[in-house]
Formats: C-alpha cells, structure tokens, sequence
C-alpha cells in the first residue's frame, strides 16, 4: 500500500512539473509526449483524485483542464465501452440513464460539426456551400444548447452533491473544461454569423479549425463524463438524492432527449445536498472502484457539514431565513413593494427608500382609500379582473422628476388556486435605460 500510495505521489509530483511549465507559457502540443509516458501509468479513475489533491495545492483550474485534452485522447480506447456497461442497468427516466444518452446525440452532433466543415473547405459549388452553412447553423445552434441543458443540470443538481462530500476539485475542473466548450460553440456561432466580413478562404479555414477544436473537446467532455465522472456519482448517490435532482431536472430541459418519470418509490424521501451525510461511509468507499478506492486512502476530505436550517429560520420554500435577514433583504431590493391581502387590504410594505410614500398608518387601510377618489374606480376594475382571473398583470409607467417610474400589479394564488391578494411593485428603471453592451461578474473589480 505505501509503494501505491508512494508511486501515485511521485507521478502527482512530475504531473506538477508539467503543469508548472504550462503555466509558465510552454506549449501543451509540445509537452505532449511526456504527457502521453506519465499518464500511461495512471488509471482514468485516479485522476480526478490527483487533480483534487493538486486544486488544494495551488494549481490552476484551468492548467489542469488543458492536461485533460491529452489524458482523455489517451485513455479514450483504454475504456471503450466502459458507459455502455454503466447504462445498462439504469431505469429508463433516472437522471443519469439521461446524461448518458443525452452524451450520445452531443457525440453525434459533434461529429457532424466536425464532417460539414471539413467538407465545407472542399465544396466550389455556390449552392452546396449555402446548403452545407445552414446545416452548420442548425447544429451550432443545437450544440449551444448543451450549456443551457445539459451542462447546467450537471453544475446545478449534481456538483452540489460532489462537493458536499469534499470532492470539490473535480467539480471545479469539469466546469472550467464546461465554460471552454461554450465559448467555443459560441464563437462558432459569431464566425457564422459575420462570415461575409472576411473573405472566403480566410472564413472557411478559420471555421474548420476552430470546429475541429470545438468537436475534439465536446468528445473529450463525453469521454471524461462517461467514464469518470458518471461512475463517480453512481458509486456514491442514492436513489434519494437522484430522486431530488430527477424532481427538477424539467426545469432546466434536456439536450435532444424526454426521459419519462422516474421515481424509485413513495418510501423513498428526496434528499438535497444539505440533508446528507456528507462523510463516506465504509460501504460508500467499498462500492466505489477500485482505484479510486486507493487514491482516497491516506487523502482526507473535508467533508461540508453546514446546517442549512438554523433555530428560528422561517422556511420559505425555497430557502431559510430569519426575521432580521427578510427585513434587511426587502430594504435591499431595487424596487418598492406593496401587499394587499384578499380582502383589499394593505398587509405590507417594504423598509428603505420608496418611490411613493408609506407610513405604517396604512397598514390595514382599504386600498381603495390609498388612491385618489377619480381613480378608484380603475382600482377596483383591476383587483376584479385579478380574482376572476382575467388578467394576470397590470403595469404602468411616468415620468416622476428625474426618475422614471414602472409600476406592476400582480394577483397571487395559491397551491389551491385561490386567490390571497394582489402585489403592487414599484421602481425607478431611469439607470437602467442607460444601460449598454454588457459587464459580466468576471469584469467586476473591487476598486471600480
């Protein structure tokens, strides 16, 4: 066991090596080879481990995602077939028979890419290249939906699990290989998009290229997934677990698949990340394989045992606060907020700065009597259509000194469908018509 454990330190060490010199700018393609001689000796399932071990280290994301482009080419025919095994005996509606099978039409999608652009480059005929951009368009289309579906079921219902257990690094490494895949598809999709701003030859090689790297990472993210990290999750979820992750999964759709319902059983309780033991039980570690049984052992994980539920939390169905934070959150937000209770009457308004005055003397006032006599009428022209079901919303908009008022009224229902009273919000959206282009949370810097 220590010779294992003592020979894994060592490739873990000249893995760190290479890294290094990748991060200090040598090139990948040529760092190939000793690449292709130090991972032959490493087993496909010992790999997340070892990247987990060198994240807590110090080493990039990013860097380690650049030394998968090489080890899944590597590995790929060493395990073929390895998912086919795995499905087999998945129900047809679990959440992971899905991933797999969704892996099939992005395999598939993938390749196409990579046929119709190399054929592109070949084709003279004016009428059979316009044919061949449009079969592209449609399937750069298609693959951009691979982030939205399938990736982001991953990132949001199953990471989560993962690194409840302390297993943190390979969630951070697949989803940097995740987000290089979508600026890939994406770039795609604008090359399309302008092709007629640069000559002909310049588009179409510049195309081939850039598909042929998107088509080789969306197969290296199949193979990593399939053979790594989907056996990874059956080895430790439960049927409860996939219960949760199966009851949202519509939400965020599918990728080219409809997976019927799934449910293991009215006994079985769904269970969310934060309701787990997040410690590996002797029986977890016993059914996981056997190598990454190894790489675990004399590897602490630092298990994520936060309770989500504190004494005094109001559960609002979608998360847990106290009184204090629910007040400090409503002053938070952007906008006023009013609520008028069933029978027309002023229940609530938001704390911090309004647009339109609120004094806690209006509490359990008619609304009617909050408006100006001319105007009531349409009050009560619009709370009539909200509890007959007429109308879903009611908005209005004016100027108000500098500030540009939105007003939106919308009824509430509940799980019943009754209706228990209507929402008044309010906002200044003046700043908000200045806004132009775009600044993504990666722009924000602290000194702005």
């Amino acid at each position: 066991m220590t010779e294992l454990l003592n020979n894994r330190e060592y490739k873990k060490e000249q893995l760190k090596k290479i890294l290094l010199r990748i991060h200090e700018g040598e090139s990948v393609e040529k760092l190939k080879e000793e690449f292709k001689r130090l991972l032959s000796n490493i087993s496909p399932l010992e790999i997340p481990i070892i990247e987990q071990e060198l994240v807590q280290e110090g080493i990039s994301a990013k860097d380690i995602a650049k030394m998968c482009d090489i080890h899944v080419e590597l590995f790929r025919e060493a395990v073929k077939g390895t998912d086919e095994l795995e499905e087999r005996d998945l129900p047809d509606g679990h959440p992971l028979k899905t991933l797999y099978l969704e892996n099939k039409e992005i395999m598939k999608d993938s390749e196409m890419l990579s046929l119709y652009a190399r054929t592109l480059t070949t084709t003279n005929d004016e009428r059979m290249r316009e044919e061949i951009l449009g079969v592209l368009e449609e399937i750069v289309n298609n693959l951009r939906k691979v982030g939205f579906t399938h990736y982001n079921r991953e990132e949001m219902l199953t990471f989560p699990y993962i690194e409840r257990r302390g297993i943190t690094a390979v969630a951070t490494v697949l989803w940097t290989k995740h987000d290089e895949v979508r600026f890939m598809i994406k770039y795609l999709a604008e090359l399309l998009r302008k092709r007629n701003e640069m000559p002909w030859e310049e588009f179409v090689k510049l195309f081939k290229d850039k598909a042929g790297e998107a088509s080789f990472a969306l197969n290296d993210m199949v193979f990593r997934e399939n053979n790594i990290y989907y056996p990874t999750l059956k080895a430790l979820l439960s049927d409860g677990e996939w219960k949760a992750i199966r009851m949202q999964e519509d939400e965020m759709g599918y990728y080219k698949v409809d997976p019927p319902a799934w449910d293991p059983g009215e006994d079985v309780k769904p269970l969310h990340p934060w309701e787990i033991n997040p410690e590996l039980s002797v029986e977890q570690l016993l059914s996981l394989p056997k190598e990454v049984q190894e790489a675990l052992k004399g590897q602490p994980l630092e298990f994520d045992k936060t309770e989500l539920k504190r004494d005094g939390d109001i559960d609002l169905g979608t998360g847990y606060v106290n009184v204090e934070e629910l007040k400090i959150i409503f002053e938070a937000l952007p906008m006023d907020v009013t609520f008028i209770d069933k029978d027309d009457r002023v229940r609530f308004f938001s704390p911090g700065e309004r647009i339109f005055d609120r004094t806690l003397s209006v509490l359990g006032r008619p609304v009617q009597l909050c408006h100006p006599p001319k105007s009531v009428y349409i009050v009560n022209k619009i709370l009539q259509a909200f509890k007959e079901g007429r109308k879903k919303e009611a908005t209005f908009w004016l100027h108000l000194g500098k500030k540009y008022v939105y007003i939106k009224y919308v009824p509430l229902f509940n799980e019943r469908g009754e209706y228990i009273g209507t929402l008044e919000m309010t906002m200044d959206i003046a700043p908000y018509k200045k806004i132009e282009g775009e600044k993504r949370l990666i722009d924000w810097e602290e000194l702005e």
